[in-house]
């Protein structure tokens, strides 16, 4: 009996013990989870000035610098886009973002391109390059080469004279014609012939 008074008292007092661990009011700052590392904040970057190739563009042309005398790098084709880093001073030409260029950056031409918004500041065009060797010719080396063309005296035309195509006139006919009449000589003609005609009876005879 004595041995269940002593269980029942245990009980109690674990009861006691519970209730009043549960019924404890908690402080907030205990519960809350304290973070063990920074977290980074994801902020936005802008943009900034970019260029597009239009679509009616094939591809336009990447230099390392702001001139046809410097070197091609590369190609942007239709609709691709870069940053612009810069311009040139007239503003003709464009400094981007090109990766496989000089420091990553490549200069462009401004005409066949669309600009976005924005300021763009002027960037000091890097060096041209000069060619390592620069040809000369020897001078007396080329003088054997040079000639003095001899000039050709043309030939000159003499015009010929004209040709005067002489005309004929039956002279006898027509001088005939105009001393005796005609009437006559058929006169004339006929009478040779009768007299003809009566000698040659005569012979017959």
């Amino acid at each position: 009996m004595k041995y269940k008074k002593s269980l029942i008292a245990i009980l109690v007092v674990l009861t006691l013990t519970i209730v009043s661990i549960k019924t404890r009011p908690v402080d907030a700052q205990e519960l809350e989870q304290q973070p063990t590392v920074a977290i980074p904040t994801v902020t936005g970057t802008p943009e900034g000035v970019t260029i597009t190739v239009p679509l009616d563009q094939e591809y336009v042309n990447v230099r390392n610098g702001p001139g046809t005398l410097y070197d091609l790098v590369g190609r942007l084709v239709a609709g691709q886009k870069a940053a612009v880093l810069g311009r040139s001073e007239g503003g003709d030409w464009l400094l981007i973002q090109y990766f496989g260029g000089p420091d990553n950056q490549g200069w462009i031409y401004a005409a066949p391109v669309s600009l976005s918004a924005g300021e763009v500041s002027i960037v000091e065009p890097p060096p041209t390059l000069t060619p390592a060797m620069t040809q000369t010719i020897n001078a007396t080396l080329a003088a054997q080469f040079i000639t003095t063309p001899i000039p050709t005296r043309l030939a000159t035309f003499t015009p010929a004279e004209s040709l005067v195509i002489p005309t004929y006139v039956d002279v006898s006919r027509t001088s005939l014609a105009g001393s005796i009449p005609m009437g006559l000589v058929i006169l004339i003609v006929g009478g040779i012939g009768a007299i003809l005609a009566v000698i040659s009876v005569i012979r017959g005879h």
